[in-house]
């Protein structure tokens, strides 16, 4: 019952899928993977670690939420013929390699429990669709400030590494411009050439190591502590919904896309519960490679760019297969090389948040508060901006509604 989705727009034809292949939306997958991957596989790392994990583990961790993240993706968005994006949850592997390192004791086999018991309050969520009502009663306006918050950090990054590659960041900003004046589908395609081809050309990429051998998946059966189901559970769970959930629902929104989220959502958690002992610690809708592969790089026709989030899915499934060797060849890539495709992958989704957040005068200073929270990156109880965006927005548009009636 958990994967029965909508009935799609579409025909499940292989024919309409070649169809609507294009290859700018190929590249949007690539990019949202290379983006995804890179910008966090380091925190992931951590946090099996701090759990002692040995390096058969940490492959079947790649193993595991590299099958989880692609067939979750590749299968709603294939049965919807919508943009469907999940990630894992980068802020939940932080709070699991500081809460590992803090409880000084927590074996595997415990952290497995707590993934164990928060992929089952993340289906709980879905099933009883609390999350999609709550989400629902936000204004658009807010939703919008939220998304533009979380990727203009993205963005600033993306000049910020100028700093160290002035060079190449200034090349691939330029192959951007130019392809958004001549070439607007493929900018992003172009970028992309350009800063591998410099990558290459000054030798720094290092990928001689790097073995093709298949990843072996490794159970460990989960041992439900108390302890760490309250010192890494509980806040994997508050951490992953405010702050990957939350923003997911505002990408999907703000793109204009209706999808099922709760139903996505429940399917989100079951997958986490199943692939939990072999390393998936938290699986989620995402917002950052959802905004590549819902903006118009991807595709100018929004009913075709459920072949980004395709093509996204098909190539984590590939990186769960091969586990270490995959995840060591997307590492090679430098870190301002990242950061540049990634922001300028994302300035339309970021420009079009904005106008949408800023649009309506009524709403436009409570949507500039929750953009500027959000941005700021302030974490207060353990819980990221994204949440805290969300409350400060929606307690300055109830003060402002509740003056605009007084004055009245």
């Amino acid at each position: 019952m958990l994967l029965r989705m909508d009935t799609p727009a579409h025909s499940h034809s292989a024919r309409s899928l070649w169809r609507d292949a294009s290859l700018s939306a190929l590249a949007a997958g690539f990019v949202a993977v290379l983006v995804g991957f890179t910008s966090s596989v380091a925190i992931v790392f951590q946090a099996a670690t701090a759990l002692g994990a040995t390096q058969a583990q940490l492959t079947s961790w790649m193993w595991a939420l590299g099958l989880g993240m692609g067939l979750c993706t590749l299968v709603p968005a294939w049965w919807l013929r919508k943009p469907v994006m999940v990630a894992w949850s980068t802020p939940g592997a932080a709070v699991l390699a500081a809460g590992a390192v803090a409880g000084e004791g927590f074996t595997m086999a415990q952290g497995i429990g707590a993934f164990v018991f928060c992929g089952a309050l993340i289906l709980l969520t879905g099933v009883t669709g609390l999350f999609e009502r709550v989400m629902n009663r936000l204004p658009l306006a807010l939703a919008a400030a939220l998304l533009a918050g979380v990727l203009a950090r993205f963005g600033l990054q993306a000049f910020s590494a100028a700093g160290t590659e002035p060079l190449m960041v200034g090349l691939m900003l330029l192959a951007f411009l130019l392809g958004r004046r001549f070439l607007p589908r493929y900018a992003v395609i172009l970028v992309l050439a350009v800063g591998v081809s410099w990558c290459l050309g000054m030798g720094q990429m290092h990928v001689e190591s790097v073995q093709w051998t298949l990843a072996t998946p490794v159970f460990t059966a989960p041992e439900f502590s108390v302890a760490a189901i309250v010192s890494l559970g509980i806040p994997l769970f508050i951490v992953t919904m405010a702050s990957q959930n939350l923003p997911g629902v505002a990408a999907i929104r703000e793109a204009g896309y209706t999808m099922p989220i709760s139903k996505l959502m429940s399917l989100t958690g079951a997958a986490t519960v199943v692939l939990a002992p072999f390393g998936a610690f938290a699986l989620n809708l995402s917002a950052i490679t959802a905004a590549i592969c819902m903006g118009r790089e991807a595709h100018e026709d929004p009913d075709r760019r459920y072949v980004a989030a395709m093509a996204s899915g098909a190539i984590y499934v590939v990186v769960g297969l091969f586990g270490g060797a995959v995840a060591g060849l997307l590492v090679a890539f430098p870190k301002a090389f990242i950061a540049a495709i990634a922001g300028l992958a994302l300035l339309g989704t970021i420009g079009a948040s904005l106008t949408m957040a800023l649009q309506q005068e009524s709403d436009r200073e409570a949507a500039l508060i929750t953009f500027l929270v959000t941005l700021s990156g302030v974490s207060i109880l353990g819980v990221g901006s994204a949440f805290w965006g969300v409350v400060a927005g929606v307690l300055a548009l109830a003060v402002l509604r509740v003056r605009r009636r007084v004055s009245a």
